[in-house]
């Protein structure tokens, strides 16, 4: 079965030129949705953007923001960044205390609700709380740092995850974060991702506008086999 749409092709502004991040963004603006990943340097060992930077690129972004917070206590700092206009904010599983509240808050204020976990994580533990969510993100690296090579052992758990959700019925978009390129687009789209962050495979590229349709045509390819 095909994708009922084209797949969702999301950059990560983190290969992005800081010092040219207006420019940046209006390079992809033939992209779904701009991926801003948020780092506190205690969920995980690098340090990014915060609620003032995220501001900043809202205001410039040709593209709707897909933000993923790899932060501790989301339940606290989430909801801002659903206030400041996100399209969607993603939070991890395994710092939520309690996700599900999240979810429906962030719901409540606008934005979509994304929930993510971690290569190590098992899928299983979202399944209860799989209609509390719009998106699903399957990490394909250790979250934290980009340019990582992409971790096909996490196929598994992404298939679970999908086919879980289309059991009960939940309309969940999926999303894969990590070494997606060229040559692993494919992979993901075959165990049911829709929506792909792509960071230096759409911004190492000569022409992004061409990358970016690239990209979407190999998971469009691959999803025929679902």
């Amino acid at each position: 079965m095909s994708l009922p749409h084209a797949p969702r092709i999301n950059p990560s502004i983190l290969s992005a030129d800081f010092v040219n991040m207006q420019a940046d963004l209006a390079r992809i603006a033939a992209a779904d949705f701009a991926h801003v990943d948020v780092m506190d340097n205690h969920f995980v060992p690098n340090l990014t953007f915060g609620l003032q930077m995220v501001e900043r690129v809202q205001a410039t972004s040709p593209i709707p923001l897909d933000v993923h917070l790899m932060i501790d206590d989301p339940d606290r700092w989430a909801p801002g960044y659903a206030e400041l206009g996100a399209a969607s904010v993603t939070f991890h599983l395994e710092a939520a205390a309690d996700p599900v509240a999240l979810a429906r808050r962030l719901r409540d204020i606008g934005a979509r609700a994304g929930i993510a976990l971690k290569p190590g994580t098992a899928g299983e533990e979202l399944y209860d709380m799989l209609g509390e969510f719009d998106q699903v993100l399957v990490m394909t690296v250790e979250p934290g740092f980009g340019g990582q090579s992409f971790m096909p052992e996490t196929m598994p758990k992404l298939r679970g995850l999908v086919a879980e959700a289309r059991r009960r019925g939940t309309d969940a978009w999926f999303q894969v974060d990590g070494g997606i390129s060229d040559d692993t687009i494919a992979q993901a789209a075959a165990a049911g991702a829709d929506t792909f962050v792509a960071g230096s495979a759409v911004y190492g590229a000569d022409n992004i506008e061409a990358a970016i349709e690239g990209l979407r045509d190999r998971a469009r390819a691959a999803s025929l086999e679902l």
